[in-house]
């Protein structure tokens, strides 16, 4: 699958945890939060650390990770994602730590498997105005970010 922005529904990009997540992914840049605290690297952005409520910033991921879980999506009848059928939604345990949502795209769905190595890449909305992170298997021929 790839990743078609015409008419998906988009995040409201309205708090500012979210403005500097988005920023990020428009640079191209997948943050995550690490607390100033305890080190604790979380996922999805909050105001303070899960682990000890202490105070969080930004790091730059790497952008690798390995997929936890999946499933391939083969029914949905809301556009667009019926255009889209199948597609793999999975959980990526990422290599800071985290795990989170994405989608796997530019692979055969019946080729996913749990373990596979990935690696994030971003989509434009139509506008612009949005960056979305997705992943996809990591190839070999391309050197690491």
């Amino acid at each position: 699958m790839t990743v078609n922005m015409n008419r998906r529904p988009l995040p409201q990009v309205a708090d500012p945890i979210a403005e500097e997540f988005f920023a990020g992914c428009a640079r191209g840049e997948l943050l995550v939060q690490q607390c100033s605290a305890c080190g604790h690297r979380q996922f999805y952005p909050r105001w303070c650390c899960t682990q000890c409520a202490g105070a969080v910033g930004w790091i730059v991921g790497s952008g690798r990770g390995t997929v936890h879980t999946y499933t391939v999506i083969r029914q949905n009848h809301a556009e667009p994602y019926r255009s889209e059928l199948p597609y793999v939604v999975a959980m990526i345990d990422l290599e800071e730590g985290p795990r989170m949502m994405s989608n796997v795209t530019d692979i055969d769905p019946d080729t996913v498997t749990i373990g596979m190595p990935v690696e994030v890449h971003f989509a434009a909305s139509d506008d612009g105005d949005v960056h979305l992170p997705f992943f996809r298997p990591v190839d070999a021929s391309r050197s690491p970010r």
